[in-house]
């Protein structure tokens, strides 16, 4: 799945940016990931003389667990999930977060002040960005009236993109700067910092990590799928449940592809200003619009009807537009 996404984003943005792209290795250079990886396996792995060896090593296993553990709780089709968890949410959560240990293990092993602040930059934008994420989510829960990902696909008689748009804008924006995707990647700022916090790391290691970063986007974007897009819901479900996710999943991956062509790198004070400025003040809003809405549309038992839903979307479209455009006149300073 890296490969597949690493080939991809680099033929996007050659369209984008009017160059060719990969194209030597296999049809449409296909096997150019493979290419890559025979050349990282064979590179040879060096290790500072003054890291911490045990942490040092450790790092690229660190960033590919919380990945394999998030891939297990996603429903690709009806009933097909590794684990269906009443608490996926939760455990999304949870366990996305060890990402921050791990970026921390390599700039603090690695005995380098390049490495050393980049990944002081990238804890400060994980720890930022993972409160409005949350607090996007809870509108989620809310509505779906569960944590399961199994139970909120099944809940969505009306897509929740449409339910929740703000809440999609923060997600998608706090899910980019977890993942350092530009315009947020500050943390392997080239210009600045070499490579950020793998910049001693190198060969198979390098390999991981680099598998475990493009493999982040591909999971982030099935739960966004998930989450917003109804998961495996389109016609004949049953039998093509898995296309549905698959083609919403790959969508979401464009999107990012895109907005990494599109926007330059935005220095570490506006980042955080972002955050706290202008996302974390919007998931405030979504979240009362949204416990008001529930707690008025809801039946006796609990439970909101499609027109419910139809009708939250009327209400939360003009919502979103109206706060974004607001507070980013308030804060485009």
């Amino acid at each position: 799945g890296a490969g597949i996404v690493t080939w991809l984003e680099r033929r996007l943005l050659g369209r984008f940016h009017n160059r060719i792209g990969p194209n030597r290795w296999g049809p449409f250079g296909l096997f150019q990931p493979l290419a890559d990886l025979v050349k990282l396996v064979t590179k040879e792995d060096l290790i500072p003389a003054g890291a911490d060896r045990i942490t040092f090593t450790l790092v690229p296993i660190a960033m590919m667990v919380p990945l394999i553990l998030m891939t297990a709780v996603i429903p690709f089709s009806k009933n097909t999930t590794l684990a269906n968890l009443n608490v996926g949410v939760l455990f999304f959560l949870a366990v996305s977060s060890g990402t921050t240990l791990a970026i921390f293990m390599a700039g603090w092993s690695s005995n380098n002040r390049y490495a050393m602040f980049g990944a002081a930059r990238a804890v400060a934008v994980l720890i930022s960005y993972e409160v409005p994420v949350v607090l996007s989510l809870l509108g989620v829960v809310m509505v779906s009236g569960t944590m399961a990902l199994g139970g909120i696909v099944e809940s969505q008689k009306v897509v929740f993109f449409l339910v929740q748009p703000l809440a999609l804008f923060i997600f998608l924006s706090g899910v980019s700067a977890e993942l350092n995707r530009t315009p947020f990647d500050v943390a392997e700022a080239e210009s600045e910092l070499i490579a950020g916090y793998h910049t001693e790391y190198s060969g198979v290691k390098f390999a991981l990590i680099q598998a475990a970063e493009f493999g982040g986007v591909l999971v982030a974007s099935g739960l966004v799928a998930t989450l917003f897009m109804g998961g495996w819901i389109g016609p004949f479900a049953d039998y093509l449940g898995w296309l549905w996710f698959l083609l919403k999943t790959m969508a979401v991956v464009f999107l990012f592809i895109w907005v990494r062509a599109t926007y330059p790198r935005l220095r570490i004070d506006q980042i955080m200003a972002f955050s706290w400025k202008f996302l974390l003040p919007l998931s405030l809003i979504n979240l009362l619009a949204v416990a008001l809405e529930v707690f008025f549309f809801r039946d006796s038992v609990g439970v909101l009807t499609t027109a419910d839903l139809w009708l939250m979307a009327a209400i939360n479209i003009p919502v979103a537009l109206i706060s974004i455009w607001l507070l980013g006149n308030l804060i485009r300073e």
